[in-house]
Order: C-alpha cells, then structure tokens, then sequence
C-alpha cells in the first residue's frame, strides 16, 4: 500500500489533507515537522499550509528524500524559497475564492483540471518567482503563480487548499498526487 506523511507545520486545515488521503484508501500519517529526514519513511509527502515560514523545522531537507513532495500554500512557499526562487507578500492577502487558470495542461498534477478551476486560497505570501527547473502551472487575476512544477525532481506546490470542500476539485489534485507515489 502507498504511503504518503503529511508534514504538519500547524496549519488550520493540515488534518483534513490528512483525512482526503485516508478516505482515498491512503496509508497515511501526520509527522511533525521536526521529525528527523532520516526517520521518514513514505512514498510521498505533503508540505502542509502552515501561519509562518519561520516555523518549518526539517522542511528544507525532507525535499532531499528523493521522493514525490506536494507544497500546499505554505508548502509550496517552502519549497521555492528552499530552492532560490523568491517568496513575497501577496497584493490581496487573506482567504478568498479564485479562479485558477491552469497554463500547462500536460502538468502531472494539476493539468487535468484545465482550462481552469474554481479554490480557496489564501495569498498573504506568495510565490513571486519559482526557482530554477519549475515551471508555473497555475495563475490567476489576484497571484501569478498559483502553482508550480518540477516533474523531473517530483516536486509539486499549488497556493490553494485542495483540501476543503471550497475548493471544487481538490481531491482529483489529491488523486493526481497519489498516482506519482505509486
């Protein structure tokens, strides 16, 4: 069986990425994220959304694994910051509902949801510029990168919660996840 940890970095909703995993038949756990790299032992994982950057304990090296990674919001500030790109303040900054343009629908983990897809997103931080080997994957009216991809590293990160029910099709980006860890 497949196993996926979601990395909590506190977040308001990292119990329900958990909980879309479980109901997908997913063997999964929640791991702290100061959980040694070494101890981490899963086909995948979950960068979870999380309040502050300054709080991702073992983040940064869990994207050494050599495993399929998925940042979601703070997850994926994490992962473009970790890697050189630039992490900024977002223009329109809490949650709201965003249509997402999906520009690459060739993307493994969210190009099946073009043209375009109806979340819930916060953007208090954003992704300003994806580091070398991305590509944006997602943009909208409100955040030029609402997702990113680098297929060759199986690193993934959208803006949005996939998670909550506001989100139209989050659970096929969950789906679409699950089938890279396979």
């Amino acid at each position: 069986m497949t196993r996926i940890d979601v990395i909590d970095n506190h977040g308001q909703f990292t119990h329900l990425e958990q909980r879309a995993l479980r109901d997908m038949g997913v063997d999964v756990e929640l791991v702290d994220n100061e959980t040694p790299p070494e101890e981490i032992d899963a086909d995948g994982l979950v960068l979870s959304g999380g309040p502050d950057i300054d709080r991702i304990g073992n983040c940064a090296q869990y994207l050494e694994l050599d495993i399929p990674v998925f940042g979601v919001c703070l997850g994926m500030q994490i992962i473009a910051e970790k890697l050189d790109g630039r992490v900024g303040a977002g223009d329109y900054g809490g949650y709201a509902d965003v249509t997402v343009e999906i520009t690459d629908e060739t993307d493994p983990l969210v190009g099946s949801l073009a043209p375009e897809t109806r979340v819930w997103a916060s953007h208090a931080d954003e992704v300003k510029e994806v580091p070398e080997g991305f590509v944006r994957t997602g943009s909208s009216d409100i955040c030029g990168i609402e997702a990113m991809s680098d297929p060759d590293r199986d690193l993934y990160g959208v803006q949005w919660h996939p998670e909550v029910a506001h989100t139209e099709e989050g659970q096929e980006v969950f789906d679409n996840f699950l089938a890279l860890c396979e």
